[in-house]
């Protein structure tokens, strides 16, 4: 279709073939100026006209091609230029950042190993993957000779590798790990965290702490403990050597001053006596404060709870106070709310030693007026509470009475005397019991000590619902405040009524509806004017009631001629008074002397004589006791009680009368625990097998022993003794105690 414009020349189709190769070796460019020549080539050798055209629109599309990628591949290079400067920016950015983090890791690092901790990095197998420079240090090798070895290898036992990290999560330990350094053992506390990581790998990341101070302190704490312990141990039988060596020569001076007084004496010996005996006792009392205090401090106090009765304790503990209270003209009561329970569980020999304090201190200081002891209920707690008349504390003193040694009145003019331990031990006695002790008081009013504690194991109250006295009004004729005020309370609290007079013509205001009424015998003449007066004043129809002090019983058949139908004992038990009101005037025969037994029940004297003699049959008692003093207040005691008694000096001896070819029938032993050859436990073990082997019954065994401490009492009824006397003995005490324990 070309034509050829001479011999070799190419025709129009080789320069068309020849077009993309010009493309692609001169760019766009090329192609241009290549498609204008061949347009003007074309027209000056007279080509087809459409060949002109075809050239010339090819030459111009070429050159918008070529226009267009040049604009494009403008475009291109800017945004490669970009994205080169951004990259390279974000390089810049991530090297600054590693550098950051290189920088916080060296930062970090220099920080644990400041604060002396090690680093331990392990595999699945245990072996360390890294380890900071103290880990290093602490084994004086290098870290590249550390990498890649097991602990074990290099002597540190950590246990072994915790299985719960190959289950999946996490696994978190800790132990103490002692690991030997040049310098010796040092110890480390080593927590260690097991991670199952997203690879199925498992890594342990170990911090360990230097702890080998407080491991010495550990140590040094754990062996002081030891030597407290045995230092205790060794006060602790300190005390109970103490308490025996004092209280047996104890026993024969206050025993002997006892049976010396009840013979023949002159006026004058009998007061020499009487002092003997009051300055025992308050050695004897003061001894006492001091072995306690000691066992406190010694930390050997030890509440022992079991289930006892608060009524029973406080109206007994009142009654054991009445005689100094009585002695010193004052009045002494105690009021136990209907609703205290009748048993709880709690430590009876320390409450009972904290009432002997409080009670005796206010009996010390009180000389007008008197005590009062009562138990009430408060939110659910026992509250314990001692009022006196006394002269009361200035507010300066009121914390100053609980220290160690100290007392109200601390001058040296003071009237009484006293070592002031008996406070500062109910303190700790109180607070050990779960209770705070307190007291309120303003000079020359008084003052009121009361504490509360924790009620464990409540049984039944006695009249919970206060209706026992319903109805009935009860008129009480007495200048005893103190007393009056405790039956005026028992009697409302039972739901009667109580109106309180201080003379006759007081209490005729009051006689209307009255059913009863209490007269204190000190108001009342051997005529017995004052009753016939108020029987004419308006109580002729009353139940007439009289209350007599211990010593008064022998007027009650006087009393009762004289139209009084019923006597109640000072000072009054509320359960007695109650059931008094309730006879409707019943009166216990007269024919004996009555005491009050621990029931607040009157029963007939069993004081050692001739009565008793009459009324008892004579005992035959064995006397272990290798003391020859207590052995002669002993036998002198029970002699003189019209029993029989043999005296052996040591264990052996008792254990042959008893059980060998040596052996009497006895009714009862009384056994010393401290004794040559063989001491009292064991010759109660002894006696007890051969009862056992013999199907014998077992004969009352009282343990004697001066060791006053309670788990003494419980260790000797543990082997087998039937009760347990105090020395120093009171010959009356020992002879109630024998008879009670022989008729059990």
């Amino acid at each position: 279709m070309f034509a050829r414009s001479g011999k070799g020349a190419p025709g129009w189709g080789g320069l068309l073939l020849r077009l993309p190769s010009a493309v692609l070796d001169g760019g766009w460019a090329t192609a241009v100026v290549a498609l204008a020549l061949l347009a003007g080539l074309a027209r000056l050798t007279g080509a087809a006209p459409f060949v002109s055209v075809s050239l010339a629109l090819a030459a111009g599309f070429v050159a918008f091609l070529a226009v267009l990628g040049s604009q494009k591949r403008g475009a291109l290079e800017r945004a490669l230029a970009r994205a080169e400067r951004d990259a390279r920016a974000e390089a810049e950015r991530m090297a600054d950042r590693i550098w950051e983090l290189r920088e916080s890791e060296e930062r970090f690092r220099g920080l644990i190993d400041a604060l002396g901790d090690l680093v331990v990095h392990r595999d699945r197998e245990g072996r360390v993957t890294y380890a900071n420079e103290v880990f290093a240090q602490t084994l004086g090798r290098e870290v590249d000779a550390i990498v890649g070895r097991t602990l074990h290898e290099l002597g540190v036992e950590v246990g072994t590798v915790p299985e719960a990290a190959f289950g999946g999560g996490e696994c978190l330990s800790s132990t103490d790990v002692a690991i030997g350094t040049r310098a010796g053992p040092r110890w480390f506390s080593w927590i260690e965290l097991s991670v199952r990581e997203g690879d199925a790998r498992v890594s342990h990341r170990a911090l360990a702490r230097d702890i080998t101070a407080r491991k010495r302190a550990e140590t040094a704490l754990i062996a002081a403990r030891e030597r407290a312990e045995v230092a205790s141990q060794a006060k602790s039988r300190f005390l109970a050597a103490v308490s025996h060596e004092i209280r047996t020569p104890m026993n024969g001076i206050m025993g002997m001053a006892k049976l010396l007084a009840d013979t023949s004496l002159s006026a004058e010996q009998r007061t020499y006596v009487g002092a003997v005996s009051t300055s025992a006792g308050a050695l004897l009392a003061l001894i006492e404060d001091l072995l306690d205090f000691s066992r406190i401090e010694a930390g050997r106090f030890e509440p022992e709870p079991q289930r006892m009765s608060p009524r029973e304790l406080a109206d007994h503990v009142t009654e054991l106070m009445a005689s100094r209270a009585f002695a010193k003209n004052i009045a002494i009561a105690c009021f136990v709310a209907p609703d205290v329970p009748q048993t709880l569980v709690a430590d009876p020999n320390r409450l009972r030693q904290v009432l002997l304090n409080l009670l005796g201190n206010a009996v010390k200081f009180t000389e007008t007026g008197g005590v009062l002891l009562t138990l009430t209920m408060e939110a659910g707690r026992l509250r314990v509470a001692v009022a006196d008349t006394g002269p009361g504390l200035h507010e300066a003193d009121q914390a100053r009475v609980f220290q160690e040694f100290e007392q109200a009145d601390a001058a040296t003019t003071r009237a009484h005397d006293g070592a002031g331990l008996g406070l500062a031990i109910s303190q700790k006695i109180v607070e050990q019991m779960g209770g705070e002790i307190r007291v309120e008081s303003r000079p020359g009013e008084g003052a009121r000590f009361f504490f509360d504690l924790p009620v464990v194991e409540p049984g039944e109250a006695l009249d919970a619902e206060g209706s026992a006295l319903r109805g009935r009004k009860v008129m009480i004729l007495s200048r005893l405040g103190p007393e009056a005020e405790a039956m005026a309370l028992a009697i409302r609290a039972h739901g009667g009524e109580a109106v309180l007079a201080g003379s006759a013509s007081d209490a005729e205001a009051w006689a209307e509806g009255c059913a009863a009424l209490i007269v204190e015998a000190g108001l009342e003449t051997p005529e017995g004017a004052v009753l016939r007066r108020l029987r004419a004043g308006g109580f002729a129809s009353a139940q007439a009631v009289i209350a007599v002090k211990p010593g008064e019983r022998g007027l009650i058949a006087g009393f009762r001629a004289r139209g009084y139908g019923a006597y109640l004992a000072r000072p009054v038990r509320g359960t007695t008074l109650v059931k008094t009101l309730l006879a409707g005037g019943l009166a216990p025969s007269a024919a004996a002397p009555l005491a009050p037994a621990e029931d607040g029940a009157q029963r007939p004297s069993r004081r050692p004589g001739l009565a008793a003699l009459a009324e008892a049959a004579a005992l035959s008692v064995l006397v272990a006791e290798d003391n020859e003093i207590n052995a002669l207040l002993t036998r002198a005691a029970l002699t003189r009680a019209g029993h029989r008694v043999e005296v052996v000096n040591n264990g052996r001896a008792a254990v042959d009368r008893l059980t060998g070819v040596k052996r009497r029938d006895y009714d009862l032993v009384l056994m010393d625990l401290h004794m040559p050859v063989m001491d009292g436990l064991d010759a109660i073990n002894a006696v007890r097998r051969h009862e056992e082997a013999e199907n014998l019954s077992p004969i009352p065994i009282l343990v004697l022993s001066a060791d006053g401490q309670e788990r003494t009492r419980h260790h000797v009824i543990a082997h087998g003794a039937s009760g347990f006397v105090l020395k120093p003995l009171d010959p009356d005490d020992l002879v109630r105690a024998v008879e009670t324990q022989a008729a059990a």
